[in-house]
């Protein structure tokens, strides 16, 4: 997602790793350089403005000027500010006092919302909870068994009392689905809700009932990277229209140039939580400011794969592995197999 705009900036940092001072002008060219590579990445112009005025402003400061490595410096500043603009620190789920926990999916048809509800769901199980799926897009021709399916994969329990493709009201279904949720001991309930190819104000309407019906603990829209400004156009009108909490953004495995990533934040003023990487239902995490920052600076998210390694680590088999070391026994084709398999 972010190559291109990777390329850019590690060409302009190592124009400035040269240099043992830096002069106005050098700052003023690498800002101009760093200008373009983010509205070549489709990054939102008021927040290319905003940003470089905040490196600007601290590249010429006493961090700079009295660094041993003011290129060094410089790269940190644009670290930081990125890190800024991506919405600071990781933002977490805020879960209710009394159970169940709602969580409300929002956004535009096409942007995954109903994949991205099997990932959330997978998620959560694994973070501990009993997570419910509620099937509230009853317009959406199958949206109804996509979801089953994907809850089904996920092993998520789903709720599902309307046959959809136009029949039932995602209303009366959303408020049901709470109080089937409470009997049943789930403690986080997903809420998929219907979405439009575009802004309309039936949705909203739709979208604005169910929020009022359930009281949702969380309101996360759903926005596909891939779509560029738009992204943050829509976004925009959702605040205005429903409001939400947080910002889940999908496809980020694509080809598109990412500005939406580093925009809709900044606009909205919401941060973004949740980034689903791939098709799979693993392929989803949650959204670390400081990990994406160093991804787009090429700088490797060294620690999410510290956690996926530590994720796919089976410690009783490792501890297993040790004793049997330890106690001198052959080490035959069948360990050496499973070695190799926890690498993979």
């Amino acid at each position: 997602m972010f190559e291109t705009l990777s390329d850019r900036l590690t060409t302009v940092f190592s124009s400035l790793r040269s240099k043992g001072k830096l002069s106005d002008a050098d700052i003023d060219a690498t800002a101009r350089e760093i200008r373009i590579a983010l509205l070549e990445a489709d990054v939102a112009l008021p927040v290319v403005k905003d940003f470089i005025a905040q490196i600007k402003e601290r590249a010429r400061g006493v961090e700079v000027s009295q660094a041993l490595n003011p290129a060094q410096q410089v790269v940190k500043i644009v670290n930081d500010e990125l890190i800024n603009i991506l919405g600071g620190e990781t933002r977490r789920v805020r879960y209710a006092k009394s159970p169940p926990t709602v969580i409300m999916l929002a956004g535009l048809q096409g942007s995954g919302k109903t994949t991205l509800a099997g990932k959330l769901s997978r998620w959560f199980k694994s973070e501990g909870h009993a997570p419910l799926l509620v099937a509230a897009d009853l317009q959406r021709p199958n949206a109804v068994q996509q979801l089953q399916v994907l809850g089904e994969r996920a092993g998520t329990p789903v709720y599902a009392p309307e046959p959809g493709n136009g029949v039932g009201d995602p209303v009366e279904v959303a408020r049901r689905s709470i109080e089937h949720a409470k009997h049943a001991q789930h403690d986080v309930v997903i809420i998929d809700t219907a979405g439009r190819l575009g802004i309309d104000t039936d949705m909203m309407r739709q979208a604005a009932d169910i929020r009022d019906a359930v009281g949702p603990d969380e309101i996360l829209f759903v926005v596909d990277a891939m779509i560029g400004q738009d992204a943050v156009t829509t976004a925009q009108a959702f605040v205005d229209g429903v409001g939400f909490d947080g910002v889940v953004l999908t496809k980020l495995d694509g080809d598109a140039r990412g500005g939406a990533a580093l925009s809709v934040r900044h606009i909205t003023g919401r941060p973004i939580m949740f980034a689903s990487t791939g098709e799979k239902l693993e392929d989803f995490d949650v959204f670390h400011p400081d990990r994406m920052a160093g991804r787009i600076l090429d700088m490797g998210d060294i620690l999410t794969l510290i956690e996926q390694a530590e994720k796919a680590f089976d410690a009783e088999q490792a501890e297993k592995m040790t004793s049997k070391f330890a106690s001198g026994e052959d080490f035959s084709l069948e360990d050496f197999l499973e070695q190799m398999q926890l690498i993979r």
